[in-house]
């Protein structure tokens, strides 16, 4: 098969106008956080017992089309003994793999990031493909700051996920691109609407010049919300209205889907969002769906408390909400349903 096909392959079995990606790909430092809240040991049999009570939620490959490992998952087995990336598959549920090695201060500019992991990325990703993963996911982080980002800033994330992308299309990967806007700070939703259009411009300006097929990415940015540090959220209208004028602006048609971070929203503030984004998507080219991580997962983690005889219970909270965001995604949710 040729890498366009393979590419092509891989879009058509990710994007549909139902199903989100599940992002499962926390590191192990941040798993053990996750673990902590939950009085749970972060060992390595309790993180492979934890995915694989995501990954073998019976019915979950109806609402969820990817899923986003860290690279120690595509090794782990489930409870049955078949690896977990075979197990995501048995649902039609594409898997993938996070790539970058985190982030640190850009040398320049003062208070913008820069992610690491380029050296050696073409042999990684080989490796990763041999295990299973079709897909990869790179994360640039934006802080928004008085003087942040910066061009240098804005220039120099953009040059990292066009590089990125344009390796992971070179040995057939459909790369997730992932700018995130954090919500971190007091600015107001203008402010954020402001830097995650400079954003965009900046990073499907790179991916023009490093020759990445847009056709072949999936597109994961932030909703256009207030900062965390202000006292009212917005309604969920106009996070939708401002949110899709960014992007209207920003992303080509070509893209075939875009797939939001819930970047700090709860569970039931996501799903609203998502629901009121796709109330407006006659006037969007794109799917618009979904790539959370917390917002998906952590009713099911609360349920599971690290717990065996917990599993049919964080299993049920996982496809809940998978059900409810994929209701979304017809703009059809309301806070009723949560009762269900």
């Amino acid at each position: 098969m040729s890498i366009i096909k393979e590419l092509q392959s891989t879009i058509e079995d990710m994007v549909d106008d139902k199903r989100g990606i599940l992002a499962a790909d926390e590191s192990t430092p941040t798993i053990a956080k996750r673990f902590e809240a939950i009085a749970t040991e972060p060992t390595e049999e309790n993180r492979r017992s934890y995915r694989s009570t995501l990954l073998s939620t019976e019915g979950l490959g109806d609402y969820i089309s990817g899923v986003i490992l860290f690279d120690e998952t595509l090794d782990q087995l489930g409870d049955n003994g078949i690896k977990l990336p075979e197990i995501a598959w048995s649902q039609r549920i594409v898997p993938g793999v996070k790539v970058d090695k985190g982030k640190g201060p850009l040398a320049g500019a003062p208070g913008d990031m820069i992610t690491y992991g380029l050296d050696g990325l073409e042999q990684r990703l080989t490796s990763y493909k041999e295990k299973g993963a079709r897909f990869a996911k790179w994360r640039e982080v934006y802080p928004i700051g008085t003087h942040n980002p910066s061009q240098l800033g804005l220039t120099a994330n953009a040059e990292m996920l066009a590089r990125y992308a344009a390796v992971c299309q070179s040995v057939g990967i459909v790369p997730i691109v992932e700018p995130e806007v954090l919500m971190d700070g007091g600015h107001d939703i203008h402010r954020c609407s402001i830097v995650i259009e400079q954003v965009l411009h900046a990073v499907f300006h790179a991916l023009h010049q490093h020759n990445v097929s847009l056709e072949h990415i999936i597109l994961k940015p932030s909703m256009v919300t207030p900062g965390k540090a202000l006292s009212s959220k917005a309604p969920p209208h106009e996070v939708a209205n401002k949110t899709l004028a960014v992007l209207r602006r920003t992303v080509p048609a070509a893209v075939p889907s875009i797939n939001f971070l819930s970047g700090g929203q709860g569970p039931e503030e996501a799903t609203e969002n998502l629901n009121a984004l796709n109330q407006l998507k006659d006037k969007a080219p794109w799917q618009l769906s979904i790539s959370y991580g917390r917002a998906l997962q952590q009713p099911a983690l609360k349920a599971w408390m690290g717990k065996n005889e917990n599993i049919a219970l964080a299993q049920a909270a996982l496809l809940k909400r998978a059900r409810l965001n994929s209701i979304a995604r017809a703009g059809e949710y309301n806070s009723e349903l949560e009762k269900s």
